[in-house]
């Protein structure tokens, strides 16, 4: 999840909080629309994304709010922060955007703010990114994720082309966070419950063990870094799968808040892919 300020150039959308859903225990489904999202566009991909701006408590911000003149006249500790999210879904029609957050008690600020959202209330945010969809040509799809995953595997699962198969990969706390999917794909959804465990250890063993049905396999692989590597590491050098038939990133790291993630995730990747050609060359 990145964490810089809006950057240049990039079009600010304005987002009122329609109605919020608790999904699971830790899991709250925001919906937001008005005028301000009448320029928004999203669909082309599964994991489109938006960074929520978030003002610092204390600072008096431009009105309206220009992100230009944020830059320009206040001090970068200043600036807002920004979270990123999945887009869970986007309704072009209604101008309805939801976006789904875990939410795990006073931490952080994108979770916090979900669970204390009311309707009417604005958040500023830029976007969409995003870069992966199911490949419609491809044999069999592969999904493998966490809690931060699961909105882009929703999201992807019902862009599945019908009947097409697909392995899917959940990891969550425990039962009370699972959700239903629906796919048109034949997908077999396998849904892990780590409990007091590490997060991924359940995830990575999973894949390991998985006997890959025939075909072109299109992979999605997100969430904490660590096993985001070693599956990585696990799908391209022993699978042998090239980086064309993946999606995999590292959303968040276990012991880095997210602008420590962030700040450190160019010097991470880059030691992951000098350690991948070493082992490929």
């Amino acid at each position: 999840m990145a964490t810089e300020p809006a950057r240049k150039g990039r079009a600010l959308n304005r987002g009122r909080v329609l109605r919020t859903e608790r999904l699971t225990p830790h899991m709250i489904r925001v919906v937001m629309g008005g005028e301000g999202l009448a320029g928004f566009a999203a669909g082309e991909f599964t994991d489109h994304y938006v960074k929520l701006l978030f003002r610092r408590p204390g600072v008096e911000y431009p009105e309206p709010f220009d992100m230009e003149r944020v830059r320009a006249e206040l001090p970068r500790d200043q600036w807002p922060v920004t979270r990123t999210y999945t887009v869970r879904a986007w309704d072009a029609e209604a101008v309805e955007l939801t976006v789904d957050f875990v939410h795990h008690g006073d931490k952080g600020l994108a979770g916090p703010w979900a669970a204390s959202a009311r309707p009417g209330d604005e958040i500023l945010f830029t976007g969409p990114g995003g870069a992966y969809a199911p490949r419609a040509g491809a044999g069999w799809h592969l999904l493998a994720g966490d809690e931060s995953a699961l909105p882009a595997i929703a999201a992807s699962l019902e862009r599945i082309p019908e009947g097409a198969p697909a392995r899917v990969f959940v990891e969550v706390a425990g039962p009370e966070e699972e959700q239903e999917l629906p796919t048109p794909g034949d997908a077999e959804i396998v849904w892990l419950h780590r409990g007091g465990g590490p997060v991924g250890d359940l995830l990575v063993e999973a894949v390991q063990k998985l006997e890959f049905p025939a075909g072109e396999v299109h992979a999605f692989v997100h969430g904490e870094a660590n096993f985001v590597k070693a599956l990585r590491r696990h799908l391209r050098i022993e699978r042998g799968l090239p980086m064309e038939r993946l999606s995999i990133s590292g959303y968040w790291r276990r012991g880095r808040d997210e602008d420590g993630w962030q700040s450190s995730k160019p010097d991470w990747n880059r030691q992951v892919e000098e350690e991948e050609a070493q082992a490929l060359s």
